[in-house]
């Protein structure tokens, strides 16, 4: 089982919220509320300042932000995120069956370690961020990564994610996907975007996996 992490396994919107501000403030931008935020992630990082930022600002500046981004982001990406409730008790309950896990990030590979580390060590098998030469989400290549690193084929693997962009993700590697409602966007938008199986909760995460393991 593969999972998407902001908004899926954690809530990191505050962090994410948090650096944006601080980065946009130092160069004199417009602040963004905690809302605009959420809809500006699930791209990467450069997606999130790009959206974040003023539509005339320049090249220059927006590679500024993103620095300071980056900066603010790796010191202070704990201070306010925890993983959503229920969800650690999904991972036991997943790994007691004997599955392997992974996560797959549109986040900095430094972040999602560091994440990975602190709250999910010894249950969650992979990591994979955002790297040189692996393409980011939708592509699927990061999902392929995790796999390849489990050991196993797109056949063997269900993905679980809050975004359209998880959505697209698990088409392009023709993985079967679980869209949450808990995270980041809605179940209308998910529904809109596709989404046909969706889950309200992580334990309904974790009886739709068995279900999808019987069925295998």
């Amino acid at each position: 089982v593969v999972f998407d992490l902001d908004g899926t396994l954690l809530d990191t919107l505050e962090d994410l919220a948090a650096s944006t501000n601080h980065a946009l403030h130092e160069l004199g931008f417009p602040e963004r509320t905690v809302d605009e935020v959420r809809h500006f992630v699930g791209n990467g990082v450069g997606r999130l300042i790009d959206r974040a930022m003023p539509e005339d600002a320049g090249a220059d500046e927006r590679q500024e932000c993103l620095r300071l981004f980056k900066l603010h982001y790796v010191a202070h990406c704990r201070d306010h995120t925890r993983p959503y409730p229920g969800v650690l008790r999904m991972l036991r309950t997943l790994r007691s069956r004997g599955l392997l896990l992974a996560i797959v990030s549109n986040k900095l590979q430094q972040g999602v370690d560091e994440l990975h580390a602190t709250y999910f060590g010894g249950l969650v098998d992979v990591a994979i961020g955002e790297r040189p030469g692996v393409g980011r989400k939708p592509a699927p290549d990061m999902l392929y990564l995790a796999l390849e690193r489990l050991g196993v084929s797109p056949g063997q693997a269900v993905y679980v994610g809050d975004s359209e962009v998880d959505i697209e993700t698990a088409a392009n590697a023709s993985v079967p996907c679980i869209s949450v409602t808990w995270g980041f966007r809605t179940r209308e938008l998910l529904a809109s975007q596709g989404a046909t199986v969706l889950a309200a909760s992580p334990d309904e995460v974790a009886g739709l996996v068995n279900a999808s393991e019987k069925q295998a």
